[in-house]
C-alpha cells in the first residue's frame, strides 16, 4: 500500500449498488441533521473528512483509498474491486453485515462463500469493525494488511454530545427490539429489566416495529402497571438519541458479536451501558457489557446503577475518559491512515 499524506488523508467509502446515496464530510461528524449520521462504516468516512459512495465510478474520482463494502451475492463487490484495482486504488474490504450470526447467514451458499473468499484475497487488505471478523480474514488471506479497527463516535465533537443532566434522567432503555433473532436474546433483556423494575421501580422504554404480534408478546412479559412504556415508531437518529438520554441505562443481552451500534449510542448520550458483546461494547464500557459474564452477574451491576447514585455518577464520569482513547474520531482517522500506508 502507498502511504497517504497526512495532513491531507481521506477515506472513501463504497457500498456498490447500495440504497445510501453520496455523502461527503468535508466537516468531519458535522451537524447532527444530515443524510446519514457519522456512524458505522459511514464513520470510517466521517473521521477522515473523506466521502461514502454507492458507485464506483465517483468513489474512483475521489483519489483516495477505498474501503469496499460486500454485500449481498458479492457480484457487485467483485466488479467495483476489478474496477478500482484497474484505475490504480488502494482497496481494503469489509463485510457489511459483520455479526456472528449475519457472517453464517451469508456465507452459507457455496457460490458466494467461493465468490467472497476470492474478493478477500484480491483485496490490498481487509479492515474489520469487530475483532471475531478479524480473525475471520486472516483465516481465508493471513495476517498480512488485516486489521480490527472499530467504528468511531465523534465523542469530541460537542455537537454530538447528546447527555442530559444526571437530575433528568431515569429508568432502563431496552437497547433490542428484534424477536426474531436468536443471539439478540430481546426477550432475556425484557425479562431482566422486568426484574430490575419491580426491584428498584424503574420504568422500562422498548421499541416495537411488530405491530401487534410485537404488542402481544410484551404484554405475556408481565410488567407491573404503568413500568413499561413502548414506542412504535422509527425516530430520526438525533431524536432517537434524545430519548435515549432521558435514561438512566441501557439494557440489552445481545450476544452476536456485531461492532456495537447501541453501546455506541449510548456513548453520545453519555450514559452507562450494560449487557452486550459487541465491540464497542467491550471498549467504551469493560466494566459492564456483557463478554464474559453472566446474566445474574449483568443483573447486580445494572442494579447498582440504579440504585447507587455514587457508583452511578463514577460510571458516568469514567465514560468519555475510557472510550476517548479508542474511539473517538482523530484515534480511529490515525489508525485508518497507518493502516493504509
Amino acid at each position: 500500500m502507498t502511504e497517504p499524506n497526512h495532513a491531507h488523508f481521506r477515506l472513501t467509502v463504497l457500498n456498490p449498488g447500495g440504497r445510501d446515496p453520496e455523502q461527503h464530510f468535508s466537516d468531519g461528524a458535522g451537524e447532527t441533521a444530515q443524510l446519514h449520521a457519522p456512524i458505522s462504516f459511514h464513520a470510517y468516512a466521517a473521521c477522515t473528512r473523506g466521502s461514502f459512495h454507492r458507485e464506483t465510478k465517483s468513489a474512483s474520482a475521489e483519489g483516495t483509498p477505498v474501503l469496499l463494502l460486500l454485500r449481498g451475492d458479492f457480484r457487485a463487490s467483485e466488479r467495483a474491486l476489478t474496477a478500482l484495482q484497474n484505475e490504480g486504488r488502494v482497496v481494503a474490504v469489509s463485510l457489511k453485515e459483520t455479526g456472528l450470526h449475519q457472517i453464517a447467514e451469508q456465507l452459507r451458499d457455496p457460490a458466494k462463500l467461493a465468490r467472497f473468499t476470492q474478493v478477500v484475497k484480491r483485496a490490498d487488505g481487509c479492515i474489520a469493525p469487530t475483532p471475531e471478523t478479524a480473525d475471520f480474514y486472516r483465516a481465508i488471506r493471513g495476517s498480512e494488511r488485516v486489521a480490527f479497527i472499530p467504528t468511531p463516535y465523534p465523542i469530541e465533537d460537542s455537537r454530538w454530545d447528546f447527555s442530559r443532566p444526571i437530575e433528568e434522567r431515569s429508568g432502563i432503555f431496552i437497547g433490542t427490539r428484534e424477536w426474531d433473532v436468536l443471539s439478540r436474546n430481546h426477550l432475556g433483556a425484557l425479562l431482566l429489566a422486568r426484574s430490575l423494575s419491580n426491584e428498584t421501580g424503574a420504568l422500562v422504554t422498548v421499541f416495537n416495529y411488530d405491530g401487534r404480534k410485537g404488542a402481544r408478546l410484551l404484554a405475556g412479559i408481565g410488567f407491573a402497571a404503568e413500568k413499561l412504556r413502548v414506542l412504535n415508531r422509527k425516530l430520526a437518529y438525533p431524536d432517537y438519541l434524545r430519548e435515549v438520554a432521558k435514561h438512566k441505562i441501557v439494557l440489552q443481552l445481545d450476544t452476536s458479536f456485531v461492532p456495537g451500534q447501541v453501546a455506541g449510542d449510548a456513548l453520545l448520550c453519555r450514559i452507562p451501558y450494560v449487557g452486550g458483546n459487541g465491540a464497542i461494547d467491550r471498549l467504551a464500557f469493560p466494566d459492564s457489557c456483557g463478554f464474559a459474564r453472566s446474566i445474574e452477574e449483568i443483573r447486580r451491576i445494572a442494579s447498582r446503577l440504579l440504585r447507587d447514585r455514587k457508583s452511578y455518577e463514577q460510571g458516568v464520569a469514567a465514560i468519555e475518559n475510557i472510550a476517548s482513547p479508542l474511539l473517538s474520531f482523530g484515534v480511529v482517522a490515525q489508525q485508518l491512515e497507518k493502516f493504509f500506508r
